[in-house]
């Protein structure tokens, strides 16, 4: 069918994405992932445990900054699109080390397009973010709208790179879609996010720290829902020319920290301890999806309303940390 070159393909969404596209045996999956310690290398490991013993996949433990080690990857598989996940991510850190964010998610960007220029691969799906919108006072948020204030080094990163990509799109022909992604949970979430470190900290009745007053929104969406978009996107710019397209992959359903909480405690049936801070720098007031384009241009739709994902995510939680 295709071979898919997935880059961050250990993470999150990367192994959730690479599970579905290998239930197909003639697609070929190559993931490049450098196992970065962000977080339990050991996690990352186990989300590609099952995924390594398919025939049909192979996996590179390489850095997107080494470009010899790219053009090496590229030299031994004909690769037909390119689905970059790759990132150093998260708000708050990317304060604490903004370099180290441009050099990623900037630097190893541009690595990926010029040894795709050189190998003639010319079809990428690409993580951008909701991130990009910062504080913007419309809502929902579309995907026309003027994004050029993000509040964080990770937001302006990925707005770079919708920038960039658009530049070898333009001179190149490179069809490209950037996927704005609205706040990804369910099961295999990274252990800093959230939903996840919430659930820990419930379970271990332990002190939950909730910024600011709980009216903050965030439009969660649901792993299986955006694994989805992901790939319809990638057919899109398979069977389609001259594309560059900025897509929302949300759900469309803004939930406040207050009722994502409400909601854990609900599954859990546990009275939690919450200890109240002020909001974070680079911490944004709400995230909230307007996914018409998506939907009418790669019949996106998601499924799985928030309380039923919840309920997912806390099943594995449980299972995964027996």
């Amino acid at each position: 069918m295709a071979t898919y070159l997935v880059t961050g393909g250990a993470g999150f969404i990367g192994s959730s994405l690479c599970e579905k596209l290998i239930e197909n045996e003639e697609n070929k999956i190559i993931v490049i992932d450098n196992f970065c310690d962000f977080y339990d290398v050991k996690i990352k490991e186990d989300n590609i445990k099952e995924l390594k013993q398919k025939d049909n996949f192979k996996l590179y433990r390489n850095d997107i900054r080494d470009k010899d080690a790219l053009i090496k990857i590229f030299k031994e598989n004909k690769i037909d699109i390119v689905i970059h996940l790759a990132a150093m991510a998260g708000v708050r850190p990317s304060i604490e080390n903004p370099i180290l964010y441009q050099e990623v998610n900037c630097l190893g960007t541009q690595n990926i397009l010029e040894v795709m220029k050189e190998f003639k691969v010319n079809n990428l799906v690409m993580a951008s973010s909701s991130s990009v919108y910062g504080n913007c006072k419309k809502i929902p948020f579309r995907e026309d709208m003027i994004v050029d204030y993000p509040i964080s080094p990770y937001a302006a990163t990925k707005k770079a790179n919708e920038v960039m990509t658009h530049v070898y799109h333009k001179l190149l022909g490179m069809n490209v879609i950037m996927l704005r992604l609205f706040t990804v949970y369910g099961p295999k979430q990274r252990p800093d996010l959230a939903i996840n470190k919430f659930t820990k900290l419930m379970l271990n009745n332990e002190e939950i720290p909730m910024y600011g007053d709980g009216t903050t929104s965030r439009d969660y969406t649901y792993i299986d829902d955006i694994v989805d978009g992901i790939m319809k996107a990638s057919e899109y710019c398979i069977r389609n020319d001259n594309v560059y397209e900025i897509l929302n992959l949300g759900n469309s359903y803004p939930i406040t920290l207050k009722e994502m909480i409400d909601t854990i405690v609900k599954v859990l049936n546990i009275k939690p301890k919450i200890k109240e801070l002020p909001m974070q720098p680079g911490d944004v007031e709400r995230t909230y999806a307007d996914i018409s384009k998506a939907k009418k241009m790669i019949a996106y739709e998601p499924k799985v309303p928030f309380q039923e994902g919840i309920k997912k995510f806390v099943e594995w939680y449980k299972d995964y940390n027996k």
